[in-house]
């Protein structure tokens, strides 16, 4: 699905998009199940190729939704700034949709390494470690990036 952006002008480009999509700190990932009831979740997540990686248990509510709908939207807010004698507000935002399908054997070791870079980069041995040890505890998805369109006023 494309994203359609009613204010053109605060478009930005893809690139932008994308570095915005990589330095978040966290986003929102939508999901939809049989019965139509949408669902969204704050996440940590890696990017990486062209993807965006999470990790979750092995059961829940995201997999049950999953397992009927495997399409997504997800969501991260950058940096934001009320403008009181605007009556409005500076904002950073990007929006992917896409296909989730499960991570297996390296890809979900990439990514389990990817988010310990992104997050504890400065105890990334230790990370290791703990992955290692913890690996059949956690699932691990893919989000293939289909659709970017990134947001802003400045």
């Amino acid at each position: 699905m494309q994203h359609e952006l009613r204010r053109k002008d605060r478009g930005m480009p893809e690139s932008e998009a994308r570095e915005l999509l990589e330095r978040g700190e966290y986003g929102v990932l939508s999901l939809c199940g049989a019965d139509n009831e949408p669902y969204g979740l704050p996440l940590s997540y890696c990017v990486l190729d062209n993807a965006i990686y999470f990790h979750c248990a092995l059961e829940g509510r995201k997999l049950a939704l999953l397992a009927v709908n495997s399409r997504a939207s997800f969501c991260v807010v950058g940096a934001t700034e009320v403008l009181p004698d605007k009556f409005s507000t500076r904002y950073e935002s990007v929006i992917v949709s896409g296909q989730v399908s499960e991570a297996l054997d390296d890809e979900k070791q990439r990514c389990l390494a990817g988010l310990v870079a992104k997050y504890m980069n400065d105890r990334m041995q230790e990370g290791l470690r703990y992955i290692s040890s913890d690996r059949a505890k956690t699932k691990v998805f893919r989000l293939g990036i289909e659709h970017i369109c990134g947001k802003a006023r400045r």
